[in-house]
């Protein structure tokens, strides 16, 4: 990681956070003539207690140092979650929150477990490249584990698969957390050539995921609702587990539970998997 990027990638994220804050949220009078959509760089520096010249200087990716103290006042002030705290804190190089080592290739055992569980589970890593997977997960995502290299990517397959191919129904609410998944674990890798490249290319062929990106949003792994659409047996609802592997801090076991007695009836039936539509189908 160079210091210009990881500057340039935290004055990004400042802009975005103190965007999505208006003047009413912290009890400032909206005023006249406001061309910025949220707060302006002097009202957060007064509300932090911060010099202005100084937050304008980090704000624009100045080589400048920010103490814990520091940046604690300025994620009070933007409202920032678990995950965005860490994530600013890690782009501004604080001690407290340097990078994990890199991860440890996927040790052969992960799948003997994975092939002994009945509920669809895989292993994704930072940046959801699908690494490993059992059979009732390739009945859920034939098309993706059918990829090689780069495409066998959950967020690659999600936007840049054409909607009527696409079994996940609630896509709209569940792309964008897995955006900001992704965007937290970016943050140890800004400079890396495969990291800036799927990126670029991916925001390339999917709009929305660019636009996505250019939130800045970012999110913890966490348990999540998927819904998926089976032509015979209708919607299977299924609730994510997200288990960190250890020894490999970016490595994460998802597990797909029934969310209900339903889905978990229609899983124990279900022998065809869940393909793209008759025009785009490939063969097995």
């Amino acid at each position: 990681m160079t210091v210009s990027t990881s500057r340039a990638e935290l004055a990004a994220f400042l802009r975005s956070r103190r965007a999505r804050i208006s003047p009413a949220d912290v009890g400032l009078p909206p005023g006249f003539r406001r061309r910025t959509p949220g707060l302006r760089r002097e009202e957060l520096a007064q509300l932090a207690g911060v010099g202005v010249t100084w937050y304008t200087w980090l704000e624009q990716g100045r080589a400048i140092n920010a103490s814990v103290q520091v940046l604690d006042a300025i994620a009070r002030t933007l409202r920032l979650d678990e995950a965005e705290r860490e994530h600013l804190y890690r782009l501004a190089d604080v001690p407290a929150f340097t990078p994990q080592p890199a991860a440890c290739p996927l040790e052969p055992q992960i799948q003997l477990i994975l092939d002994g569980m009945s509920l669809p589970a895989c292993v994704y890593n930072g940046r959801y490249d699908l690494l490993a997977w059992n059979a009732p997960y390739a009945q859920l995502f034939t098309d993706l584990v059918r990829r090689r290299g780069r495409e066998r990517n959950a967020l690659w397959h999600l936007f840049v698969t054409p909607e009527c191919c696409m079994p996940f129904v609630n896509l709209a609410e569940e792309l964008p957390l897995m955006v900001a998944t992704m965007r937290a674990t970016f943050a140890r890798h800004l400079g890396e050539p495969a990291w800036e490249g799927f990126v670029r290319d991916l925001s390339a062929a999917s709009p929305e995921f660019a636009a996505a990106w250019q939130s800045h949003d970012v999110a913890v792994p966490g348990s999540r609702l998927k819904i998926f659409r089976h032509a015979g047996l209708g919607d299977l609802r299924l609730a994510t587990q997200s288990m960190q592997l250890a020894g490999t801090p970016e490595l994460r076991m998802i597990v797909y539970t029934p969310a209900d007695a339903a889905t978990a009836t229609a899983l124990a039936t279900l022998d065809t998997p869940l393909t793209g539509c008759e025009k785009h189908r490939e063969p097995a």
